[in-house]
Protein backbone atom coordinates (compact mmCIF):
# COMPACT_ATOMS: atom_id res chain seq x y z
CA UNK A 1 0.00 0.00 0.00
CA UNK A 2 1.32 3.33 -0.85
CA UNK A 3 2.06 5.71 1.69
CA UNK A 4 -0.35 8.93 2.99
CA UNK A 5 1.91 11.32 2.67
CA UNK A 6 0.38 14.34 5.45
CA UNK A 7 1.34 17.37 3.49
CA UNK A 8 1.71 19.17 -0.49
CA UNK A 9 4.73 18.41 -2.40
CA UNK A 10 5.82 21.08 -4.98
CA UNK A 11 8.61 20.38 -7.95
CA UNK A 12 10.78 22.95 -7.67
CA UNK A 13 12.19 23.86 -11.27
CA UNK A 14 11.67 27.55 -12.20
CA UNK A 15 13.22 30.29 -10.23
CA UNK A 16 9.81 31.91 -9.32
CA UNK A 17 8.87 28.81 -7.65
CA UNK A 18 12.07 28.63 -5.61
CA UNK A 19 11.58 31.89 -4.92
CA UNK A 20 8.19 30.88 -3.61
CA UNK A 21 9.83 27.76 -1.64
CA UNK A 22 12.42 30.74 0.13
CA UNK A 23 9.96 32.85 1.35
CA UNK A 24 7.88 29.93 2.89
CA UNK A 25 11.39 29.36 4.66
CA UNK A 26 11.41 32.62 6.62
CA UNK A 27 11.11 32.55 10.48
CA UNK A 28 11.11 28.59 10.60
CA UNK A 29 13.50 27.27 13.37
CA UNK A 30 14.47 23.94 11.10
CA UNK A 31 14.62 22.02 7.61
CA UNK A 32 14.52 18.56 7.10
CA UNK A 33 16.75 17.89 4.24
CA UNK A 34 18.76 15.55 1.77
CA UNK A 35 20.54 14.98 -1.47
CA UNK A 36 20.72 12.42 -4.40
CA UNK A 37 23.62 12.15 -6.75
CA UNK A 38 23.95 10.65 -9.83
CA UNK A 39 27.37 8.48 -8.55
CA UNK A 40 26.32 5.19 -10.33
CA UNK A 41 25.88 6.68 -13.89
CA UNK A 42 28.19 9.78 -14.35
CA UNK A 43 32.18 10.27 -14.12
CA UNK A 44 32.48 12.99 -12.33
CA UNK A 45 28.82 12.84 -9.98
CA UNK A 46 26.88 15.93 -8.94
CA UNK A 47 24.08 16.72 -6.80
CA UNK A 48 20.73 16.07 -8.78
CA UNK A 49 17.89 16.80 -6.58
CA UNK A 50 17.54 18.05 -2.87
CA UNK A 51 14.67 17.65 -0.84
CA UNK A 52 13.69 19.72 1.85
CA UNK A 53 10.49 19.67 4.39
CA UNK A 54 8.76 22.03 6.70
CA UNK A 55 5.75 21.70 8.60
CA UNK A 56 3.62 22.37 5.83
CA UNK A 57 5.01 21.01 2.83
CA UNK A 58 8.11 18.81 1.08
CA UNK A 59 10.05 20.10 -1.68
CA UNK A 60 11.84 18.58 -4.16
CA UNK A 61 14.51 21.02 -5.63
CA UNK A 62 15.80 20.26 -9.31
CA UNK A 63 19.67 20.64 -9.35
CA UNK A 64 20.08 20.35 -13.11
CA UNK A 65 17.15 22.84 -14.05
CA UNK A 66 19.76 25.36 -14.94
CA UNK A 67 19.17 28.16 -12.61
CA UNK A 68 20.61 29.75 -9.53
CA UNK A 69 20.18 28.32 -6.25
CA UNK A 70 22.80 30.04 -4.28
CA UNK A 71 20.27 32.03 -2.11
CA UNK A 72 19.82 28.49 -0.09
CA UNK A 73 23.12 29.11 0.62
CA UNK A 74 22.73 31.36 2.69
CA UNK A 75 19.78 29.95 5.46
CA UNK A 76 22.22 26.84 5.41
CA UNK A 77 25.13 28.76 6.90
CA UNK A 78 22.64 30.77 9.49
CA UNK A 79 23.34 29.48 12.78
CA UNK A 80 19.66 30.31 13.67
CA UNK A 81 17.60 27.51 11.30
CA UNK A 82 18.60 23.91 12.06
CA UNK A 83 18.98 21.95 9.46
CA UNK A 84 18.45 18.37 9.90
CA UNK A 85 19.84 15.67 8.08
CA UNK A 86 19.98 11.76 8.39
CA UNK A 87 23.66 10.37 7.37
CA UNK A 88 24.57 14.04 6.59
CA UNK A 89 28.37 13.88 5.52
CA UNK A 90 28.40 12.89 2.28
CA UNK A 91 25.43 15.16 2.21
CA UNK A 92 27.52 18.05 3.25
CA UNK A 93 30.74 17.32 1.37
CA UNK A 94 28.40 17.00 -1.99
CA UNK A 95 26.54 20.42 -1.34
CA UNK A 96 30.13 22.41 -0.25
CA UNK A 97 31.65 20.19 -3.71
CA UNK A 98 28.97 21.42 -6.18
CA UNK A 99 27.71 24.79 -5.23
CA UNK A 100 29.98 25.90 -2.11
CA UNK A 101 27.63 25.65 0.87
CA UNK A 102 29.01 25.54 3.79
CA UNK A 103 26.32 24.33 6.80
CA UNK A 104 25.69 25.61 10.20
CA UNK A 105 23.46 24.29 13.24
CA UNK A 106 22.63 20.66 11.80
CA UNK A 107 21.11 17.56 13.73
CA UNK A 108 22.15 14.06 12.15
CA UNK A 109 19.37 11.30 13.07
CA UNK A 110 21.73 8.90 12.29
CA UNK A 111 24.58 10.04 14.66
CA UNK A 112 21.91 10.27 17.22
CA UNK A 113 20.64 7.40 17.16
CA UNK A 114 24.21 5.64 16.91
CA UNK A 115 25.44 7.93 20.23
CA UNK A 116 22.24 6.36 22.09
CA UNK A 117 23.21 2.89 20.99
CA UNK A 118 21.35 2.07 18.59
CA UNK A 119 21.96 -1.00 15.92
CA UNK A 120 19.36 -0.28 13.35
CA UNK A 121 20.80 2.90 11.82
CA UNK A 122 18.90 3.28 8.45
CA UNK A 123 16.04 5.57 8.12
CA UNK A 124 13.39 2.76 6.87
CA UNK A 125 14.83 0.75 9.94
CA UNK A 126 14.15 3.64 12.45
CA UNK A 127 11.17 4.73 10.89
CA UNK A 128 9.88 1.53 10.81
CA UNK A 129 11.06 0.68 14.40
CA UNK A 130 9.81 3.70 16.27
CA UNK A 131 6.54 4.79 14.44
CA UNK A 132 5.42 1.51 12.47
CA UNK A 133 6.45 3.48 8.80
CA UNK A 134 7.25 1.43 5.67
CA UNK A 135 9.73 3.44 3.61
CA UNK A 136 10.98 1.19 1.05
CA UNK A 137 14.27 1.79 -0.42
CA UNK A 138 13.74 -0.09 -3.98
CA UNK A 139 15.69 3.39 -5.68
CA UNK A 140 18.36 3.81 -3.67
CA UNK A 141 20.41 3.00 -7.03
CA UNK A 142 18.22 4.91 -9.31
CA UNK A 143 19.41 7.56 -11.99
CA UNK A 144 18.70 10.63 -10.46
CA UNK A 145 19.77 12.98 -13.18
CA UNK A 146 16.86 11.57 -15.68
CA UNK A 147 14.19 14.22 -16.52
CA UNK A 148 11.58 14.15 -15.92
CA UNK A 149 11.89 12.21 -12.57
CA UNK A 150 8.93 9.47 -12.34
CA UNK A 151 6.15 9.92 -10.22
CA UNK A 152 8.02 6.54 -7.86
CA UNK A 153 10.99 8.54 -7.42
CA UNK A 154 9.48 12.11 -6.15
CA UNK A 155 7.37 9.58 -3.43
CA UNK A 156 10.84 7.84 -2.73
CA UNK A 157 12.52 11.25 -2.72
CA UNK A 158 10.40 12.73 -0.37
CA UNK A 159 10.41 9.76 2.22
CA UNK A 160 13.71 11.27 2.85
CA UNK A 161 13.30 14.08 4.45
CA UNK A 162 8.87 13.68 5.11
CA UNK A 163 9.56 12.12 8.68
CA UNK A 164 12.81 13.42 9.85
CA UNK A 165 11.54 16.66 11.79
CA UNK A 166 9.33 14.15 13.80
CA UNK A 167 12.42 11.95 14.46
CA UNK A 168 14.87 14.70 15.36
CA UNK A 169 11.68 15.06 18.23
CA UNK A 170 12.27 11.60 19.44
CA UNK A 171 16.17 11.08 19.25
CA UNK A 172 16.88 14.88 20.82
CA UNK A 173 14.35 13.86 23.78
CA UNK A 174 16.58 10.60 24.33
CA UNK A 175 19.36 12.50 24.16
CA UNK A 176 18.38 15.09 26.70
CA UNK A 177 16.89 12.42 29.17
CA UNK A 178 20.26 10.65 29.06
CA UNK A 179 22.33 14.21 29.16
CA UNK A 180 24.17 13.22 25.85
CA UNK A 181 22.80 15.88 24.12
CA UNK A 182 25.71 18.22 23.93
CA UNK A 183 27.88 15.15 22.86
CA UNK A 184 25.75 14.65 20.11
CA UNK A 185 26.13 18.55 19.44
CA UNK A 186 30.15 18.16 19.02
CA UNK A 187 29.62 15.28 16.27
CA UNK A 188 27.38 17.57 14.71
CA UNK A 189 29.74 20.48 14.55
CA UNK A 190 32.53 18.05 13.26
CA UNK A 191 30.12 17.06 10.14
CA UNK A 192 29.30 20.43 9.38
CA UNK A 193 33.32 20.50 8.42
CA UNK A 194 33.46 17.54 6.61
CA UNK A 195 35.54 17.54 3.56
CA UNK A 196 36.39 15.05 0.71
CA UNK A 197 38.56 12.06 0.82
CA UNK A 198 39.75 12.49 -2.12
CA UNK A 199 40.60 9.94 -4.28
CA UNK A 200 44.28 9.05 -4.69
CA UNK A 201 45.15 11.23 -8.32
CA UNK A 202 47.11 7.93 -9.19
CA UNK A 203 44.85 6.07 -10.83
CA UNK A 204 46.38 2.54 -9.98
CA UNK A 205 46.01 2.71 -6.01
CA UNK A 206 42.64 2.71 -7.14
CA UNK A 207 42.75 -0.93 -8.77
CA UNK A 208 42.26 -3.25 -5.33
CA UNK A 209 45.75 -5.68 -5.24
CA UNK A 210 48.03 -3.46 -6.77
CA UNK A 211 50.37 -3.41 -3.70
CA UNK A 212 50.94 -7.17 -4.64
CA UNK A 213 52.32 -6.27 -8.74
CA UNK A 214 55.84 -6.66 -9.54
CA UNK A 215 57.47 -2.97 -10.84
CA UNK A 216 57.16 -4.08 -14.58
CA UNK A 217 53.37 -5.55 -13.87
CA UNK A 218 52.67 -2.27 -12.08
CA UNK A 219 54.07 0.13 -14.59
CA UNK A 220 51.32 -1.74 -16.97
CA UNK A 221 48.71 -1.18 -14.73
CA UNK A 222 49.37 2.25 -14.55
CA UNK A 223 48.90 2.66 -18.30
CA UNK A 224 45.78 0.27 -17.92
CA UNK A 225 44.21 2.39 -15.65
CA UNK A 226 45.08 5.46 -17.66
CA UNK A 227 43.53 4.10 -20.38
CA UNK A 228 40.03 3.49 -18.65
CA UNK A 229 40.04 6.43 -17.10
CA UNK A 230 40.03 8.25 -20.49
CA UNK A 231 37.34 6.23 -21.63
CA UNK A 232 35.13 7.01 -18.56
CA UNK A 233 35.43 10.60 -19.27
CA UNK A 234 34.71 10.17 -22.74
CA UNK A 235 31.79 7.86 -22.37
CA UNK A 236 30.76 10.00 -18.95
CA UNK A 237 30.89 6.79 -16.62
CA UNK A 238 31.96 5.70 -13.62
CA UNK A 239 35.14 3.54 -13.55
CA UNK A 240 33.80 0.59 -12.54
CA UNK A 241 30.52 0.91 -15.75
CA UNK A 242 33.54 0.73 -18.12
CA UNK A 243 35.32 -2.12 -17.04
CA UNK A 244 36.02 -3.68 -13.69
CA UNK A 245 39.44 -3.39 -11.71
CA UNK A 246 39.54 -7.37 -11.91
CA UNK A 247 39.98 -7.30 -15.16
CA UNK A 248 42.82 -4.50 -15.10
CA UNK A 249 44.50 -6.42 -12.90
CA UNK A 250 44.68 -9.57 -14.71
CA UNK A 251 45.74 -8.09 -17.95
CA UNK A 252 48.61 -6.49 -15.71
CA UNK A 253 49.95 -9.82 -14.65
CA UNK A 254 49.26 -11.31 -17.87
CA UNK A 255 51.07 -8.58 -19.93
CA UNK A 256 49.52 -10.11 -23.08
CA UNK A 257 51.36 -9.04 -26.68
CA UNK A 258 49.00 -10.32 -28.85
CA UNK A 259 44.95 -10.37 -29.20
CA UNK A 260 45.20 -14.35 -28.82
CA UNK A 261 46.97 -13.67 -25.66
CA UNK A 262 44.69 -11.28 -24.49
CA UNK A 263 41.54 -13.66 -25.02
CA UNK A 264 43.39 -16.49 -23.08
CA UNK A 265 43.50 -14.59 -19.88
CA UNK A 266 40.28 -16.14 -17.47
CA UNK A 267 37.71 -14.99 -15.55
CA UNK A 268 37.56 -11.56 -17.35
CA UNK A 269 34.53 -10.14 -19.80
CA UNK A 270 34.79 -11.57 -23.29
CA UNK A 271 32.39 -8.65 -24.70
CA UNK A 272 34.83 -5.77 -22.77
CA UNK A 273 38.09 -7.49 -24.40
CA UNK A 274 36.10 -7.83 -27.62
CA UNK A 275 34.87 -3.72 -27.36
CA UNK A 276 38.18 -2.21 -26.05
CA UNK A 277 40.73 -5.16 -27.12
CA UNK A 278 43.21 -2.20 -29.36
CA UNK A 279 43.58 0.03 -26.39
CA UNK A 280 44.39 -2.71 -23.65
CA UNK A 281 47.03 -4.35 -25.91
CA UNK A 282 48.46 -0.80 -26.46
CA UNK A 283 48.35 0.06 -22.90
CA UNK A 284 50.30 -2.87 -22.15
CA UNK A 285 52.80 -2.11 -24.51
CA UNK A 286 53.35 1.24 -23.37
CA UNK A 287 53.85 -0.04 -19.99
CA UNK A 288 56.33 -2.93 -21.06
CA UNK A 289 58.40 0.21 -22.92
CA UNK A 290 58.85 2.55 -19.76
CA UNK A 291 60.69 1.58 -16.87
CA UNK A 292 59.16 -0.71 -14.14
CA UNK A 293 57.45 1.69 -11.03
CA UNK A 294 58.46 1.01 -7.40
CA UNK A 295 55.69 2.10 -4.50
CA UNK A 296 56.69 4.29 -2.07
CA UNK A 297 57.92 2.50 1.25
CA UNK A 298 56.35 4.26 4.19
CA UNK A 299 57.89 4.34 7.17
CA UNK A 300 56.96 2.89 10.39
CA UNK A 301 56.57 4.86 12.84
CA UNK A 302 57.89 4.51 16.23
CA UNK A 303 57.57 2.14 18.83
CA UNK A 304 56.60 4.10 21.41
CA UNK A 305 53.94 5.52 19.17
CA UNK A 306 52.55 2.51 18.17
CA UNK A 307 52.47 1.67 21.92
CA UNK A 308 50.38 4.81 23.08
CA UNK A 309 48.43 4.65 20.08
CA UNK A 310 47.66 0.93 20.93
CA UNK A 311 47.06 1.86 24.99
CA UNK A 312 44.54 4.42 23.37
CA UNK A 313 42.78 2.19 21.15
CA UNK A 314 42.04 -0.63 23.71
CA UNK A 315 40.84 2.12 26.24
CA UNK A 316 38.62 3.30 23.43
CA UNK A 317 37.21 0.27 23.16
CA UNK A 318 36.43 -1.46 26.61
CA UNK A 319 35.18 2.16 27.31
CA UNK A 320 32.41 1.81 24.20
CA UNK A 321 32.18 -1.81 25.28
CA UNK A 322 30.81 -0.60 28.67
CA UNK A 323 28.61 2.55 27.39
CA UNK A 324 27.31 0.02 25.04
CA UNK A 325 28.42 2.66 21.68
CA UNK A 326 30.35 2.33 18.68
CA UNK A 327 34.14 2.87 19.32
CA UNK A 328 34.34 6.59 17.78
CA UNK A 329 31.38 7.63 19.92
CA UNK A 330 33.68 7.21 22.30
CA UNK A 331 36.35 9.19 20.46
CA UNK A 332 36.97 9.96 17.00
CA UNK A 333 40.39 8.50 15.41
CA UNK A 334 41.64 11.32 13.98
CA UNK A 335 41.35 12.70 17.76
CA UNK A 336 42.98 9.63 19.05
CA UNK A 337 45.68 9.68 16.72
CA UNK A 338 46.97 13.40 17.30
CA UNK A 339 46.93 12.67 21.07
CA UNK A 340 49.33 9.33 20.72
CA UNK A 341 51.82 11.28 18.25
CA UNK A 342 51.56 14.37 20.76
CA UNK A 343 51.69 12.53 24.09
CA UNK A 344 50.06 15.28 26.58
CA UNK A 345 51.91 14.94 29.94
CA UNK A 346 48.87 16.31 31.84
CA UNK A 347 45.20 17.65 31.18
CA UNK A 348 46.65 21.45 30.40
CA UNK A 349 48.21 19.73 27.31
CA UNK A 350 45.35 17.56 26.27
CA UNK A 351 43.02 20.41 26.65
CA UNK A 352 43.97 22.16 22.84
CA UNK A 353 43.86 18.52 21.45
CA UNK A 354 40.22 17.92 22.24
CA UNK A 355 39.46 21.54 21.48
CA UNK A 356 36.35 20.81 19.08
CA UNK A 357 35.15 17.54 21.59
CA UNK A 358 35.28 19.74 25.08
CA UNK A 359 32.57 17.57 26.16
CA UNK A 360 34.69 14.35 25.93
CA UNK A 361 37.47 16.18 27.16
CA UNK A 362 35.71 16.46 30.12
CA UNK A 363 34.36 13.27 30.78
CA UNK A 364 37.56 11.03 29.65
CA UNK A 365 40.56 13.53 29.61
CA UNK A 366 42.13 11.98 33.10
CA UNK A 367 41.82 8.69 31.91
CA UNK A 368 43.12 9.72 28.70
CA UNK A 369 45.96 10.83 30.44
CA UNK A 370 46.51 7.92 32.49
CA UNK A 371 46.48 5.79 29.34
CA UNK A 372 49.46 7.92 28.09
CA UNK A 373 51.29 7.62 31.31
CA UNK A 374 50.95 3.86 31.85
CA UNK A 375 50.76 2.74 27.97
CA UNK A 376 51.28 -0.87 27.40
CA UNK A 377 51.14 -1.63 31.18
CA UNK A 378 47.83 -0.24 31.75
Amino acid sequence: MDYEFIRPAFLINQPHAFQNMLAAFKGLPCLAMDTESNSLYAYAEQVCLIQISIPEADYLLDTLAGFDISALGVILADKQVEKIFHAAEYDAICLKRDFGFEISNLFDTMQAARILGIEKLGLANLLGDLYGIDHPKGLQKADWSKRPLTPEMCKYARMDTHHLMRLRGTLGVLLKERNLLDLAEEDFARICHSEANHKNKILYTQVSGYQKLDPRSLCVLNELAEYRDGLAQKLNRPHFKVMGSNLLLAVAQAQPGSRQELFQIGKVSTKILERYQDGLLAAVKRGMAKAPMHLEKHKRPAQDYIDRFEALQEWRKRTASNLKVQSDIVMPRDVLEEIASSRPRNLKELEPLMRTIPRRFEQFGSEIVMVIAKGKTL
